[in-house]
């Protein structure tokens, strides 16, 4: 494994992380044992950077990670989520009707004492806002972020799909160590302002997402998608856009064959390609999909090798929008 600093902190981080959603959310049924089987393997190969949010599961994410994290803790950087909750308590995903964002101080004040009972530990090492609240002014959630470093419950503080201006106002109140935002050769909005902005002031991109959800492996198979797996309501699955990404899904692959790798390893390269300053958390519950994702760390892209892939996205430009109306509404705040 291939380690990089996290933000100004003498953290060393796998340069690969797991996110863990699917372990328990969103994408269809959840496997423990085959999900925990995957964590032990992870630690195996020394990805010490796992992700999660409260969110998952309505809390069930943060219990299964704790079967591994606890008797390892010493070997995993642990970071975790808040802000989403679920009016009937039923978790569902971001844009849905039950679904609300709360980033209020006093809920984040019970909050990160939840997140903490679930995970079993004292202290969570990385913390993020999974949003900006609209209603709230990003100084007001971050000063209360804040408190939580002062009480020894968090060592680092992070944001979520967060708009330059929202990551300079809780600079200024914090220090934010890492923003989590979607990142991949399809979703690249985050390099007109917001790469520069948190490189300006030394903060890590952490990209979710960055095979694209799976798209470059998965695009013919939307069909097979259970009721359960959130994919299906997102446009670049949908009709409008499925011939496109169809057609670019298999140009990727082609161009990933030709230089003996796969398409979601070409696609994970590419992120990892574009600074030392990023570290991406591609999530699986599988160990196979996880030993494919570390190789990547050993992929090299040529400058021909990004040309062309930038080639095939104006070839195929109709890929579509990353959420739905809804999610989109909680980015870029």
């Amino acid at each position: 494994m291939k380690f990089r600093k996290l933000g100004n902190t003498g953290e060393q981080l796998s340069a690969v992380g797991l996110g863990c959603m699917g372990m328990s959310f969103a994408y269809g049924p959840a496997d423990e044992q085959e999900s925990i089987s995957t964590l032990h393997k992870a630690l195996d190969l020394g990805v010490n950077f796992w992700d999660t949010a409260d969110m998952y599961a309505n809390g069930e994410n943060e219990k299964l990670i704790s079967k591994v994290l606890v008797p390892n803790r010493d070997k995993i950087f642990i970071a975790t989520k808040f802000g989403f909750r679920f009016k009937d308590g039923k978790p569902s995903h971001s844009g849905a009707p039950g679904t609300y964002f709360d980033g209020s101080p006093e809920w984040i004040k019970k909050a990160v004492d939840l997140s903490l009972q679930r995970l079993k530990i004292d202290t969570i090492d990385l913390y993020y806002a999974h949003r900006v609240d609209p209603n709230i002014p990003v100084e007001e959630t971050v000063g209360a972020m804040a408190e939580l470093v002062k009480a020894g419950k968090v060592k680092y503080l992070g944001l979520s799909e967060a708009s330059a201006e929202s990551i300079r106002k809780a600079n200024k109140i914090h220090p934010i160590t890492a923003l989590q935002s979607e990142y991949s050769i399809l979703t690249r909005d985050v390099e007109n302002e917001i790469l520069p902005t948190i490189r300006e002031l030394g903060i890590t991109l952490v990209p979710y997402s960055p095979l694209a959800r799976g798209l470059f492996a998965n695009i013919n198979d939307v069909q097979n998608f259970g009721d359960e797996d959130f994919r299906k309501t997102l446009p670049r699955y949908q009709e409008e856009y499925l011939e496109n990404n169809r057609n670019l899904a298999r140009e990727i692959n082609e161009l990933a064959q030709s230089k003996g790798i796969k398409g979601t390893q070409l696609a994970l390269a590419w992120v990892l390609n574009q600074g030392e300053d990023i570290i991406p958390i591609p999530g699986t519950k599988r160990i196979k999909y996880l030993e494919e994702n570390i190789e990547a760390v050993n992929i090299d892209l040529s400058s021909s090798d990004l040309e062309t892939i930038d080639s095939l996205l104006k070839k195929y430009p109709n890929v579509g929008e990353r959420y739905t109306e809804g999610s989109m509404k909680l980015v870029n705040n």
